[in-house]
């Protein structure tokens, strides 16, 4: 029986086909891999990880790290759980592996609550055998003389592995050590001693405990310079000055207005006093005629009256043409 070329093409890609779906479902390269290696895990177990959305090949190849390493408390099912929790399977190992190797305690449970709490646990292990070098930004701060001063520092940290879920980040570090400079820096009675001996910021913000609450701890903290900024003090005296300036003039216009009110009311008074000595005087004539009608005042006396006031016009005249009130020439 000939069979038809097309046939035999059709048979032979569903074979390979076929092949490629047995290997993909049940990866025996990776079983033979671990089995090698001394890791003891079923073909089934492999065939079913696909079904759970599990890639096999992380979860086998993190079983022959930790084998390797001596890691024998890690399980297949643990692994798979965190790899579902969203977790990173093979930085977990990794950092585990590492915190053997350099003496950490690290156990399963911390490095994968670390891991899905978004922190990099493997650079957190590294970071506990390397501290890290963190810059603050610079710090201004003014001492007690008045003198502002600006300041950087260089902060050493180590990574705190119990602290670093929950743990404040190098944001909160650096801001805490910017505030321990800065009151270091306030309590010092003048910027020359600072400048003389920039070693007491490290040792009095040390002492703070800055690092309470946070994800690292703080080896040390170095001055790394410090530079003389503005005399804040004298620009202060200056302002206050200013201030008391224009209080005083405020004050001083204040009172002139008052004496101005006080001179238009004594002005006012006067006028007042004018217009009723006015009115006083326009009844004299009316008084005469009265004192003539009743008989009070005779014609003599009247006479004596108008001689009196006309010998008072003409010394009012004499006095105001003496020399002492006439204009130089």
């Amino acid at each position: 029986m000939v069979m038809d070329p097309t046939s035999t093409i059709g048979i032979a890609i569903a074979i390979v086909v076929g092949l490629i779906l047995f290997l993909y479902f049940i990866p025996i390269g990776l079983w033979f891999s671990a089995l090698v290696s001394g890791v003891q895990i079923s073909l089934t177990q492999l065939f079913l990880m696909r079904f759970r959305k599990v890639p096999p090949g992380v979860i086998v190849r993190a079983m022959i790290e930790a084998h390797k390493a001596g890691l024998e408390g890690i399980k297949r099912d643990e692994l798979e759980a965190h790899f579902l929790a969203g977790g990173h399977v093979e930085n977990v190992v990794h950092a585990l592996v590492s915190a053997e190797k350099a003496n950490i305690p690290l156990t399963f449970k911390m490095a994968t609550a670390i891991d899905l709490a978004g922190r990099d646990v493997l650079q957190a292990v590294r970071m506990s055998v390397n501290p890290k070098v963190l810059d603050t930004p610079p710090v201004s701060a003014v001492a007690k003389d008045g003198i502002q001063l600006i300041c950087r520092a260089r902060v050493t940290v180590r990574a705190n592995i119990k602290q670093l879920v929950g743990g404040a980040g190098e944001e909160t570090v650096l801001a805490r050590v910017g505030e321990g400079i800065v009151s270091s820096i306030g309590s010092s009675h003048s910027h020359k001693l600072v400048l003389e001996n920039p070693d007491s910021i490290s040792k009095v913000v040390l002492q703070k405990g800055l690092d309470a609450g946070t994800a690292f701890e703080i080896l040390s903290i170095d001055i790394a310079d410090i530079d003389i900024g503005k005399n804040i003090g004298a620009y202060l005296q200056m302002d206050q000055a200013q201030a008391d300036k224009n209080i005083a003039q405020a004050r001083a216009e204040e009172r002139r207005a008052m004496a101005v009110a006080l001179e238009q009311e004594m002005k006012a008074k006067a006028q007042e006093m004018t217009a009723k000595v006015i009115e006083a005087e326009a009844q004299i004539p009316l008084a005469i005629a009265e004192a003539f009608k009743s008989g009070n005042l005779g014609i003599m006396d009247y006479m004596k009256y108008k001689n009196i006031m006309a010998d008072t016009a003409m010394r009012d005249s004499i006095s105001k043409d003496t020399p002492t009130n006439k204009e130089p020439k």
